[in-house]
């Protein structure tokens, strides 16, 4: 293989992780605190709110009922006005991270449904403020499952990195694209995905030893 092509194979993993984690933090940014309110939210928790938890749920029910191939060129125009291109990792990130936070709610809102009744029912017989609950209950107890939630989405952004590669995203799925399927290379085709397997691989690995760490249960 050519000094080129490694080079090439090397700037691709770059704008890979650049999309994946870039699109990821925005995503946890976002999608956190929404998981947060639907929660809450809901009847008999500390915020219930049953019109603003039903308007809440469909809007990110909507969100992730859009399949993401489609989602990429239906928000082209929103991509140009964020990123200024439609073209190119930093473009790429955009759809990714509007793909990425509903999914995030809905993960978060899981981890914290798996918290015991009896623990807020015991912050509240204490005095505690909702707020304080959110924080000092809710968020602690369902830190490990949180975490497993941001692993999940890292995983499923890689796979969507690679397929935002499709309409000009970069990345290593751009190169399996122009290089592997385009120009008949099965090489790069194989070497692509394996980097990619391997880089799925990194961050489960990871992210196990970081949920068991937090994990006391």
């Amino acid at each position: 293989m050519s000094d080129a092509m490694i080079n090439l194979l090397l700037s691709a993993l770059w704008e890979t992780l650049l999309m994946t984690f870039g699109s990821g933090l925005i995503a946890g940014v976002i999608g956190i605190p929404l998981g947060i309110a639907l929660h809450v939210s809901k009847p008999e928790q500390i915020w219930q709110n049953k019109a603003f938890n039903k308007g809440l749920g469909t809007l990110v029910n909507i969100g992730r009922s859009v399949p993401f191939i489609i989602l990429m060129v239906a928000i082209i125009p929103f991509t140009r006005l964020v990123a200024g291109t439609s073209i190119g990792t930093t473009a790429a990130i955009v759809p990714l991270t509007v793909a990425a936070i509903p999914f995030v709610a809905r993960l978060m809102e899981a981890a914290l449904m798996e918290v015991p009744a009896g623990l807020v029912e015991a912050a509240q017989a204490m005095g505690a403020k909702r707020l304080q609950i959110i924080t000092k209950v809710l968020l602690p107890e369902a830190l490990p499952g949180m975490l497993n939630g941001i692993i999940i989405t890292l995983v499923t952004l890689v796979n969507y990195s690679a397929m935002a590669g499709a309409i000009g995203g970069g990345g290593l799925g751009d190169v399996g694209i122009r290089y592997g399927y385009q120009r008949f290379d099965g090489q790069i085709m194989l070497i692509t995905v394996v980097m990619l397997v391997v880089l799925v691989q990194i961050i489960q690995s990871a992210g196990e030893r970081l949920v068991t760490y937090v994990d006391h249960r």
